[in-house]
């Protein structure tokens, strides 16, 4: 048996290579041709598979270690015998540790008070059950979007976007990218969504490029229709518009799911499916050792600081949203080459926390956002 792996998937290399043959590549460079003799490709959203790249091999099963998959052309594999497998959920907590970093240069950077502000999460599956989550504790009131769900579920409230879009503080995205049909999100923020914002609201979109209108976000926040934005994602990744990175607040390659943790989480869900379909003996691998930050123990003195500025510092203490941004900016032609040798980032439940001078309510609300190990030191 063969397996061709895309070779910036992590600790994947070493795991399948006492069962079966394995290819490293990058993923760019696998073709049809590299996929002849393969039985199973482990990939990433970089390997577009479809026709042109799968017909005439011996592929029979694809894994993505990424929580996307709008780079499988399902209906193709499926009328052709080919399974395939995401890993969804894998990175939804990374997401959600970008997210806060984004919430804590708003209290940090801009002065913001998150209490009390309102935010419309669109898309509330792995991923947006997590941010509605983070922004309840936060004390934010939370406005979830998700036709899918609304007309399968009577428990949950939903509400249609556009009938809360001029009442929102923050908009953030977390859907997939569905190019037509009901549940169409191509451009589903485009220029008459953006004219009915608040002029002070933020975008924030970390789902797909192409469900933000980048031309009409460019001319909103031109005319100062509305008040910032944040992008990780972008229409025709990796040449991305730099008129419109110039005009937008925080600016990230594609990484807002890049912790290692949610990387290990991809890489485990995709050996774990190719083992049981191939029968591998690999059915419950983990990946083990995964390097801890630099400064995984972070000591707060609260002394000055109220509870929203503690846990803001929190969040940019574990991951500084800004090197990301400042990093993009410096060398924008380098996007790919920033994703493929992205810097160690752990997630919440990796770092202990002590508190200096501080009372109980920072510790709670840490914990309610997802810290394992905070502390007072007093």
């Amino acid at each position: 048996m063969k397996i061709v792996a895309d070779d910036k998937i992590p600790f994947l290399k070493g795991v399948f290579e006492n069962v079966c043959e394995i290819e490293y590549l990058p993923g760019a460079q696998i073709s049809n041709d590299i996929l002849k003799d393969a039985d199973a490709l482990i990939t990433r959203t970089r390997t577009k598979c479809n026709e042109e790249s799968l017909k005439g091999t011996s592929v029979k099963m694809i894994a993505s270690a990424t929580i996307g998959y709008d780079h499988i052309d399902t209906q193709w594999c499926e009328a052709n015998g080919i399974k395939w497998t995401n890993s969804p959920g894998c990175n939804a907590e990374s997401v959600k540790q970008y997210i806060a970093s984004v919430f804590g240069m708003l209290v940090i950077e801009k002065g913001w008070i998150l209490k009390g502000k309102k935010l419309a999460v669109v898309g509330v599956g792995n991923v947006g059950g997590r941010i509605v989550k983070l922004a309840e504790a936060l004390g934010m009131i939370v406005f979830k979007v998700d036709p899918p769900r609304e007309r399968k579920e009577d428990q949950e409230k939903f509400y249609r976007l556009n009938d809360i879009i001029g009442e929102m503080d923050i908009i953030t995205f977390h859907t997939p990218l569905n190019r037509e049909g009901e549940d169409k999100t191509y451009h589903l923020c485009d220029s008459l969504l953006l004219s009915k914002m608040k002029d002070t609201a933020l975008v924030i979109n970390s789902s797909r490029g192409e469900v933000v209108d980048g031309e009409a976000l460019k001319k909103a926040l031109a005319e100062e229709q509305i008040g910032a934005a944040v992008l990780d994602v972008w229409e025709n990744e990796p040449a991305i518009d730099k008129e419109l990175m110039n005009l937008v607040w925080l600016v990230t390659p594609h990484i807002a799911g890049y912790s290692l943790d949610g990387k290990a989480n991809g890489t485990m869900m995709s050996v774990q499916a190719i083992s049981k379909e191939f029968n591998l003996g690999l059915d419950n691998w983990e990946p083990n050792d995964i390097p801890l930050p630099k400064n995984d123990k972070l000591t707060i003195d609260c002394k000055y600081l109220n509870t929203e500025q503690v846990v803001a510092n929190a969040f940019n203490q574990t991951y500084t949203i800004k090197e990301d941004d400042i990093r993009l900016r410096m060398r924008t032609d380098e996007f790919e080459k920033q994703r493929g040798n992205y810097p160690i980032r752990r997630e919440f439940k990796a770092f202990s926390i002590d508190l200096q001078n501080t009372s109980d309510k920072p510790v709670k609300m840490l914990e309610s956002v997802g810290f394992v190990n905070v502390k007072k030191i007093n």
